[in-house]
């Protein structure tokens, strides 16, 4: 399996002159920094690739032991093109993803391991919050059917932690070919369940905190549980 972090986006609601996954917490350590201490407790750092595009000279420079993908594009591509570059540098492996900008209690990852170990794709979700802004889910027969910010009556929130299993990768590929710059990874999932009956699971991490960080509000929320 590899690991990949997706951390090329700009940020901007959060106003940081420099990548939000270096946005520093009350603990001192900056978010990627904490992503990367929870992931290594139970995976290889080798294993681990990280997206990067704006101002992508700050992240190498503080995290020289990950490997690297860089998307030229990142002020014009959204989720779905960063993470479509990743994922073609390791077809035939499983992928685990990360938003860059999840703040998340370590112990939450011991909660994924059943699916990973079983090679089934999967969506993180919390089912106690469902907010607006927030990428929702809708299920069918046990499966994810619907997953986007526009999802009505929505069961939770896709929190920013994904699997996708070896089998179901070119599938994935191909269909994040198919987006637009502007279109979300989620959408590319969407597409593969429309278009390939591709079979997406939920784990609910409800039980630990997971914060992902797009406002000022979220940052202070992050700062509670570190």
């Amino acid at each position: 399996m590899k690991i990949i972090i997706l951390a090329a986006g700009i940020g901007s609601r959060l106003g940081n002159p420099f990548p939000k996954p270096l946005t520093p917490l009350k603990n001192g350590k900056s978010i990627m920094q904490r992503q990367i201490d929870n992931i290594t407790t139970y995976f290889d750092v080798n294993d681990i690739t990280t997206v990067v595009g704006f101002k992508k000279n700050l992240i190498m420079e503080q995290f020289p032991e990950v490997n690297y993908v860089y998307n030229p594009f990142f002020d014009t591509t959204n989720t779905s093109k960063s993470l479509l570059r990743a994922l073609k540098k390791h077809r035939g492996n499983s992928i685990l993803w990360f938003n860059g900008d999840v703040v998340f209690d370590p112990q939450l990852l011991s909660l994924l391991l059943d699916e990973i170990n079983n090679n089934q794709s999967f969506v993180s979700v919390n089912t106690q919050s469902v907010s607006e802004e927030e990428v929702k889910y809708t299920l069918k027969d046990g499966y994810v059917l619907d997953l986007s910010k526009n999802v009505k009556n929505g069961l939770g929130e896709a929190v920013g932690i994904n699997f996708i299993s070896s089998n179901d990768l070119d599938i994935f590929i191909d269909q994040l070919e198919k987006c637009n710059d502007h279109d979300y990874f989620e959408k590319g999932l969407e597409m593969a369940i429309a278009k390939n009956n591709l079979k997406i699971k939920v784990v609910d991490i409800s039980a630990y905190n997971c914060i992902e960080v797009d406002f000022k509000e979220d940052l202070l929320n992050a700062n509670e549980i570190v």
